[in-house]
Parts: structure tokens; C-alpha cells; sequence
């Protein structure tokens, strides 16, 4: 019983969770990070986006079982695998699916709304959509920018259509990133396609420049934002903010370079949270908010 219920925590990837983290930037950025009733909505929300993401990773390893048997990291997934069964992976997405749900009716309606939109486009991605060409990066950057808009929704603020748009380019840029890597893997393997996906290896060099490019548009956008008016009124000394730009111009670079060498985790977002460099840069970040506030 131990080992199953290992297997089916392992099939929720609770190291994914991380990227859910996303929910709080709004009530960060918003500096409302000291009201306790916020706090406690924006991790009611990042529970609900939590549960909803593992139940539609299940639905995507069920998806992409024969494939993951074929990859050299993604056979020991516990549906590759064959410690948990089929039956049991659609009876854990939908109880998973359904207390997100629940956890969600008790926030609002918008965060509501979001969520499901959220979950079915995500099903439309594991279904079909990721197996279309750059609609499938496209796709994943929507569904992190979904985590903030919902973050936002879950404290009741106003959407920021600076982050939106900063969002959208930014993790446009790392879905590429996963993508670059996925194929240097199949270049590795002497494979031309993965199977499910849409893309062969002789398109690593265009995804990898329009990956770079979306990235360096991102840091465009978040300089226009650091020069606008509304902005310069809201801090009290916003020329501080300016560090943040070649902070996330230098880490942009930085895995693209690393993606281009074939040193990338097939996912930034997970290398991210393991990689020293990238804390340093939130260092500096975090700095630069400090000194503008």
C-alpha cells in the first residue's frame, strides 16, 4: 500500500507545483503581501491550480504512455512503468480535479472560470494541441499566464496588462526552451520525431530563434513598463527598478545558451528551481523592488 501510494503522489509531480507559484506574484507585486486574508486566498489558489495540474498530468501520462516507454527519463513514470494502473490514474485525475473544484467555489467566481478554462484548455493541449507546431508552445504560454490572472482574480485586484503581455513573451521563450531540448534529446537518439509531437530535429535552430527572441521581446516589454508614467508614480524611487532588466536580459541569455549546449532539463522551470545562478538573479530582483519601493 506504502509503495502505491508513492507511485500515485509521484504520478500528481509535486515538483511541477512550483510553477503555481505564479498565483502569488499578483499579491506580491501589489504589496499586499501583509494582509492575512490575501495570504491565505492566494494559497487556497495555488492549492486549487496544484490539484487541477496534477489531475491533467495524469490525464497526460495516460495520453503518453507508449511514447514515455520509448524515453530515457519518462519510462520510469509510474503509468510507463506499470506500478499504477490505467483505472487508477482516471479515478486519482478526477477526485484531484473535483477538490480543486471545491477549493475553488470558495474564492470567487472569476478565480471559478479561470480555473476551468485553465483545465480545459489544458486537456485540448494533452489531447491535440501539443502535437501542432508552435501552437503547442503557444498553448503553454497561455496556461502560465492563466496562473496569474487567477492569482489575480483569487485577491479581488486589477488585471495588469503589463504582466499579461510580459507573461505571454516570457514563457512563450521557455516553452521553446523545453522544446530545443526535447529535440537535442531525440538528435541524441538518432531519432527524427518524437512521437505525439509535431516538430522533427531540423527545426531545433528556428525554434531556438524564435524562443530567444520572445525572451529578449519580454525584457522590451518590462522596460516600457519601468518607463511609464503610472509606474515612475508608483514607486518612490523607480530608477532602482532598471536593475531588474539586465538581471532577466543576462538569465534569458544565460539558458538559452546552456538549451543551445544541451545541458537543459527538458524543462527551464524545473532547471530553474535547482539552478544556483537563477536565485542570484531573484537576489537582484528582489533588490531592485526593495530599493524602488
Amino acid at each position: 500500500m506504502i509503495k502505491l501510494l508513492q507511485s500515485a503522489l509521484k504520478a500528481m509531480r509535486p515538483h511541477q507545483w512550483v510553477k503555481n507559484i505564479l498565483v502569488f506574484a499578483p499579491l506580491i507585486l501589489s504589496f499586499k503581501f501583509t494582509h492575512p486574508e490575501f495570504i491565505l486566498q492566494a494559497i487556497l489558489a495555488f492549492v486549487a491550480f496544484s490539484l487541477s495540474a496534477s489531475s491533467l498530468y495524469i490525464i497526460n501520462d495516460l495520453l503518453d504512455i507508449e511514447s514515455d516507454r520509448l524515453h530515457p527519463k519518462k519510462k520510469n513514470r509510474p503509468f510507463a512503468s506499470g506500478s499504477l494502473s490505467v483505472s487508477w490514474g482516471i479515478g486519482q485525475s478526477i477526485l484531484l480535479l473535483i477538490i480543486a473544484v471545491m477549493l475553488a467555489i470558495n474564492l470567487n467566481i472569476e478565480f471559478l472560470i479561470t480555473l476551468l478554462i485553465y483545465s480545459g484548455l489544458s486537456a485540448l493541449y494533452s489531447f491535440k494541441l501539443k502535437q501542432i507546431v508552435l501552437l503547442d508552445v503557444s498553448i503553454l504560454a497561455v496556461l502560465y499566464t492563466l496562473r496569474i490572472i487567477a492569482g489575480t482574480f483569487a485577491v479581488s485586484l486589477d488585471l495588469s496588462y503589463w504582466l499579461i503581455v510580459f507573461s505571454i513573451f516570457i514563457f512563450t521563450s521557455l516553452a521553446m526552451v523545453k522544446r530545443v531540448s526535447e529535440l537535442h534529446n531525440l538528435k541524441i537518439q538518432e531519432r527524427e520525431k518524437a512521437k505525439g509531437r509535431g516538430y522533427t530535429v531540423d527545426d531545433r535552430e528556428m525554434i531556438s530563434a524564435l524562443g530567444s527572441a520572445s525572451g529578449f521581446v519580454s525584457v522590451l516589454v518590462l522596460a516600457l513598463y519601468i518607463h511609464d508614467p503610472l509606474t515612475v508614480q508608483r514607486y518612490s524611487q523607480p530608477e532602482w527598478l532598471w536593475i531588474i532588466v539586465p538581471s532577466i536580459l543576462y538569465w534569458i541569455g544565460r539558458v538559452w545558451i546552456i538549451a543551445h549546449r544541451g545541458q537543459m532539463d527538458e524543462d527551464p522551470v524545473v532547471f530553474a528551481v535547482k539552478d544556483k545562478v537563477s536565485y542570484i538573479i531573484l537576489g537582484f530582483l528582489a533588490i531592485g523592488v526593495g530599493l524602488a519601493i
